[in-house]
């Protein structure tokens, strides 16, 4: 029974909200692989799962980095040989370095790129070909709210992820026509333990003030949109960028004083 369910790929799945996803999909009936350039990590992710009931042959950990193509290929290759299909591609990881556009080196701008960006098209291009097996798939690129409005600090992240979308836009243009949809989500801020760590009192004072939903979003909360994006619910959805983000991109700069009358 197992080898008949379909099977998602979620990069930058040790933690957070790769991680999340991926248990999600796991909940809902998938098999799950979950690929990561942090071994250590996902080794103790796919424990995690495999505690709750989703070891082998449901979830299997991968590691690789999706900026290197040979790595990419590889990774590609261990999925189809262990689950023989992939029905859903989450392009979900990424780096980021937060300092002002003089202070950014070029080796940092490329860092940033090569895995927010160039690790989507890799991996993509890689799993298409599989998915025209079965007839099709769906890809879902995970943006940010930084790639749809520009903030201080994120010169590489936030051209990563505005180029990530665009790239978005190209791929469901093309595949479409061979049935993959590909469409992102941009998440706004997340309850992560990154926020947790990079974020300060003073800093989330200001998102909750910017946000008309008044809080920051889920883990669980972006999995759920991406899920749906991956599903059949979404059969008509192409090439669309979904912010979730509890209205913070919708509200601009905002006035948090006059919102609150």
């Amino acid at each position: 029974m197992s080898d008949e369910l379909p099977v998602a790929l979620v990069t930058g799945a040790a933690r957070g909200i790769g991680l999340a996803i991926a248990r999600l999909f796991l909940q809902r009936g998938h098999r799950v692989a979950l690929l990561d350039n942090d071994e250590a990590t996902l080794v103790k992710a796919e424990a995690a799962l495999r505690h709750e009931g989703f070891g082998e042959p449901l979830a299997m950990a991968v590691p690789a980095d999706v900026s290197h193509p040979q790595q990419v290929d590889a990774a590609v290759a261990r999925t189809l040989a262990h689950f023989g299909r992939i029905d859903a591609l989450v392009n979900n990881a990424g780096v980021a370095v937060f300092k002002p556009i003089g202070e950014t080196t070029f080796h940092e701008w490329r860092h940033v790129m090569a895995t927010n960006l160039d690790g989507a098209f890799l991996m993509t291009q890689a799993v298409v070909p599989v998915m025209l097996e079965e007839g099709g798939g769906a890809v879902v690129n995970i943006a940010s709210i930084s790639g749809l409005r520009a903030s201080t600090l994120r010169v590489a992240y936030g051209t990563s992820k505005a180029a990530l979308i665009h790239l978005t836009k190209q791929q469901a243009v093309e595949y479409g026509n061979a049935g993959i949809r590909v469409n992102a989500v941009a998440p706004g801020p997340v309850e992560t333990a990154m926020a947790a760590a990079v974020h300060t009192p003073a800093i989330r004072a200001d998102y909750h003030d910017s946000i008309p939903l008044a809080r920051y979003g889920s883990e669980e909360e972006i999995a759920e949109a991406v899920f749906f994006l991956c599903s059949p619910r979404a059969s008509y959805i192409n090439g669309q960028t979904l912010a979730a983000d509890g209205g913070f991109d919708a509200a601009g700069v905002g006035l948090p004083t006059l919102r609150k009358t």
